[in-house]
């Protein structure tokens, strides 16, 4: 047993030792045949000498198995026939993905708002307390977990047992202990997707909070100053002077979160699988694929997520590239 954990050890380490000096020996090696070149051919070719290998990955892991994802969609449940836009149609008509289209649409709503606008005020009143460096850790401690550790975390918050039993959940503990019965947060339809949605809110503010502190510590102090002078409260301060001039970064963050709710899979996988009405595309994109073995349907459904993706992160270039020019 120990032999054989040691040549597992011996085999990882030459693995690096060898991987680390490949890529060294590669780029020492194109760098001295480019050195040889005419200065003319030289310019031309260094800067492909380290992008190529870049790319090379770029392209064998994320362009052409989007391009096939593409294909795929086109084509019949096993990947034989071309059924056309039949696959999209589905994705649009169907009783599940129309499920799945409304609780994407609900996660959007409410978690961009109410992460964004809770972090905004979150990062102008943790900037005026004492301990702020605390208050700002604990708050974003949540972003230093998975979403798979969270998930466990709050199933068992939301842990449910029959009336009459002892209940191991913190919710229906407190619910309990008020005279109301356990309510069982994962399974009751009208609530599920709201317990799901909370998950992610706890998991985003944090990081909502940290990105727009920085903005409002941007803010130059004369204006704040000027503002109070000419008889502005706080609040009026907050809505005409705060929210205009870090409105940039709030959109660059409320972009961002919308990319990661786009994605969101795990949360749901674990806490409910999907069931109770709770499927958003990207868990009924997997069970369409590995569940059903229906590539066509599942292939449709990950090109509309890259399709709802794409306008956000160009948006977001764009506004970095404006960003920029001012600076």
């Amino acid at each position: 047993m120990q032999d054989s954990i040691l040549e597992k050890m011996i085999g990882v380490i030459v693995a690096v030792l060898l991987g680390s000096g490949g890529v060294v020996a590669l780029f020492y090696g194109a760098n001295f045949l480019i050195g040889l070149l005419p200065q003319k051919w030289r310019s031309r070719l260094l800067p492909w000498v380290y992008l190529g290998p870049a790319l090379a990955v770029l392209t064998a892991y994320l362009i052409l198995p989007t391009l096939n994802t593409i294909y795929l969609s086109f084509l019949d449940a096993r990947s034989q026939n071309f059924v056309g836009l039949d696959n999209y149609v589905y994705a649009f008509t169907n009783d599940n993905m129309l499920v799945a289209f409304r609780n994407n649409m609900l996660w959007l709503v409410l978690v961009t708002g109410v992460s964004v606008g809770l972090g905004l005020i979150l990062a102008v009143l943790t900037d005026r307390v004492r301990y702020e460096s605390v208050v700002k850790t604990l708050i974003f401690l949540p972003m230093a977990i998975s979403f798979v550790g969270a998930s466990v975390i709050w199933r068992f918050v939301y842990a449910f047992r029959p009336e009459g039993s002892e209940q191991i959940g913190l919710l229906n503990a407190i619910v309990t202990s008020l005279g109301y019965e356990p309510v069982g947060w994962l399974v009751e339809r009208s609530l599920n997707n709201f317990a799901l949605i909370a998950i992610m809110i706890w998991l985003q503010t944090g990081f909502c909070m940290v990105l727009l502190s920085a903005a409002v510590k941007g803010i130059p102090t004369d204006i704040l100053e000027a503002a109070r002078i000419d008889g502005a409260n706080e609040v009026q301060i907050f809505w005409r002077v705060t929210i205009p001039m870090i409105r940039s970064t709030i959109l660059v963050v409320a972009t961002t979160t919308v990319i990661l709710i786009l994605k969101v899979f795990d949360i749901v996988f674990v806490m409910t699988a999907g069931n109770q009405g709770t499927e958003v595309l990207a868990s009924r994109m997997i069970k369409e694929m590995f569940n059903f073995r229906n590539f066509g349907h599942g292939s449709a459904i990950a090109v509309i997520l890259l399709l709802a993706v794409i306008p956000v992160m160009v948006s977001n270039i764009r506004r970095f590239r404006q960003q920029e020019s001012i600076r």
